[in-house]
């Protein structure tokens, strides 16, 4: 579990194949981790695999490639990372799983001197589960929905926000991992399933 707080984003040092995997390693900057241990890169939870003085190696098998945007990656990106939530710790974000539901696709990005918001389009199927004000985490970064027109959301992006993560800076079109937030998922498939049972 992890809150949606990235602590850095950090370098790609290279990515090979591996048996039924694709091995992806990161700069290593936590000198207390340990294999097997959950980390959100980009918003997907990963266990380590390797660790090297200054790497930190992940096996990602084809069904995360083929639902994040972990795939498009190349030596020299930078991805947000966040170690799992300790008991007893502050949860300054929302609960989130690293499970990625899905990609979003940036549409625009909307700059003026007061701020700096980006649009995003979920999938269809995912739409049912964002709200006004409601959570979302798109690539592991705990947001808050600003708007919704549409089948497009806003988020409004905070100078911290800016300055610690990557997501203004990419282009249009770049597939944002998304995560929904698990209270919405929760009630809306708990109302579906009742009202199939009443037909």
């Amino acid at each position: 579990m992890f809150t949606g707080i990235v602590e850095r984003s950090v370098e790609v040092l290279a990515i090979g194949e591996r048996p039924r995997a694709r091995r992806l390693t990161l700069a290593r900057h936590w000198p207390d981790v340990r294999p097997g241990e959950s980390i959100a890169v980009n918003g997907c939870c990963l266990t380590i695999a390797e660790l090297s003085e200054d790497g930190i190696g992940f096996d990602v098998i084809a069904e995360t490639l083929s639902k994040t945007n972990l795939g498009l990656l190349r030596p020299g990106d930078k991805v947000h990372v966040e170690r799992a939530m300790a008991i007893g710790g502050r949860i300054d974000g929302h609960f989130v799983q690293g499970h990625v539901d899905g990609t979003a696709r940036l549409v625009e990005r909307i700059e003026s001197a007061d701020e700096c918001r980006i649009v995003v389009e979920p999938p269809p199927h995912l739409r049912k589960y964002i709200i006004p004000k409601g959570s979302v985490a798109l690539d592991g970064v705990s947001l808050t929905v600003a708007a919704i027109r549409g089948g497009l959301f806003e988020v409004a992006l905070i100078p911290t926000t800016l300055n610690i993560t990557q997501l203004a800076n990419h282009a249009p079109g770049w597939p944002y991992n998304l995560e929904t937030d698990i209270i919405s998922k929760t009630v809306v498939t708990y109302l579906e399933m009742q009202q199939e049972t009443r037909r």
